[in-house]
């Protein structure tokens, strides 16, 4: 443990005095990447790299650093892009039931900074999702609708064509 400053030294010669105690003791001795640069980020002029590092280092995300209310807004933001890969319905609901529950939490106990927010409607959302999934559905099966050649007798039935699409091949 390091000792207090007394009183009447100033701060410079307190720090001093410690860093050549260090030094004598050997405290600075052997130490990792010792005469070795700095390493830096990828970007030459960039002025965050060390942050980027730290981040990269600790396996984060800017948006886990940024404030509840930000991050709401954001997962509301992507709501579509997430709810479109989803497959059942009832996945949906409790994805968007989940996001709501959050957004009422903070409401009730909310943080800077104060970003209106509103839970969404989960039916809206729903109804949205159904259009957008029979969409990506229909361009999925687009290819197979506009080939004229009938299909041979021994081919798997369409439901197991979409499941191998979404599960890749069985390997043999």
């Amino acid at each position: 443990m390091t000792e207090r400053k007394k009183p009447g030294v100033t701060f410079e010669s307190f720090v001093d005095k410690q860093i050549r105690e260090a030094q004598e003791r050997g405290a600075f001795d052997n130490l990792g990447g010792a005469g070795k640069p700095i390493p830096r980020g990828s970007g030459a002029g960039d002025e965050l790299w060390w942050i980027k590092g730290y981040l990269e280092r600790e396996n984060l995300s800017v948006d886990a650093l940024l404030p509840t209310s930000l991050q709401l807004r954001k997962e509301i933001e992507k709501l579509p892009a997430t709810l479109i890969e989803l497959r059942l319905e009832d996945s949906v609901r409790s994805t968007v039931s989940e996001l709501n529950v959050r957004v009422v939490d903070w409401i009730r106990m909310p943080t800077p900074p104060l970003i209106p927010i509103a839970p969404v409607d989960v039916e809206d959302w729903v109804r949205q999702w159904k259009v957008n999934r029979a969409a990506a559905d229909g361009a999925v099966q687009r290819p197979d609708a506009l080939s004229s050649a009938p299909a041979p007798r021994d081919a798997p039935p369409r439901w197991w064509q979409r499941l191998r699409g979404l599960f890749g091949r069985p390997s043999r």
